[in-house]
């Protein structure tokens, strides 16, 4: 267990260091933050309405609603996107064939590979809701952070799983995966980001019931927003615990008979 923790330390390390050679992106991303919470913050000023305020949870301003919306919805890109983006970046590099040689596991290589990613992610939505609560009064003094923390890493275990099933895809055809592409929209319109999914069209709404983003998305806010407890959102992380545990190593043994495939017909390194 030593030498595991060791060598997804090791990993960290690796991409702390490559991202400290470029310094001004962490610089320029708070910027961005700082404007991201701006535009969300005015443009709720400005589709502030009576209708919309009753289609909200009681108590909530659409602000609040909507950045926490985004908060989540940036976890669940990254659970999607860091996989693949780390395998073209370690083949565009040249460093995928000796990485894959060395007696380090593929599930290690996989959790050290996201796990930068993942940190960065979570430095990124921090920097968000500082800004948020220290010139939009965003109610950080609600949250119930041990409950948002198991919601986000319930998240991550959940949804990875289709992560690593698109770096798979790219291996075998060298292309991105189109689906995630469609889970992320279909996500961002039938997942409640943006908008309650009560005002969706009554089809919308059972694709929503049927979406595992929608719950997760509902147990943010109440533990963001309003301090509920593991026990309170036991129901959606619950769902998306068992989400991960079938789809997690499912998606590992498929990324490795995709990585002995390429090895195989000599096509791992091929653009």
């Amino acid at each position: 267990m030593r030498r595991v923790l060791r060598d997804i330390f090791l990993f960290f390390q690796r991409d702390l260091r490559i991202a400290s050679t470029y310094r001004s992106p962490f610089i320029l991303e708070a910027i961005e933050a700082l404007f991201g919470a701006a535009m969300f913050y005015y443009v709720a000023r400005f589709v502030d309405s009576p209708a919309l305020r009753e289609a909200l949870p009681q108590g909530k301003t659409y602000f609040a609603y909507s950045l926490a919306g985004f908060v989540f919805f940036d976890y669940l890109n990254a659970a999607l996107d860091t996989f693949d983006r780390s395998l073209q970046e370690a083949r565009d590099s040249g460093t995928l064939e000796p990485l894959l040689v060395t007696q380090v596991s593929l599930p290690v290589i996989l959790i050290g590979s996201a796990f930068y990613p993942f940190a960065a992610t979570t430095l990124r939505i921090a920097v968000y809701l500082g800004w948020a609560s220290l010139l939009f009064d965003f109610p950080l003094h609600a949250a119930n952070w041990l409950a948002v923390f198991a919601v986000l890493l319930a998240t991550l275990l959940a949804f990875s799983g289709l992560g690593v099933l698109s770096a798979a895809y790219l291996l075998l055809f060298k292309r991105g995966n189109p689906a995630k592409w469609f889970i992320l929209g279909v996500s961002s319109v039938a997942g409640g980001m943006l908008f309650p999914v009560s005002i969706l069209p009554t089809w919308l709404q059972v694709v929503a019931r049927l979406n595992p983003v929608t719950y997760a998305m509902d147990a943010m806010r109440s533990s963001l927003l309003d301090g509920a407890g593991i026990v309170s959102i036991g129901r959606p992380l619950v769902l998306l615990l068992a989400f991960g545990a079938v789809l997690l190593p499912a998606s590992v043994v498929i990324f490795s008979w995709s990585l002995r495939r390429t090895e195989i017909t000599g096509t791992l390194t091929h653009r």
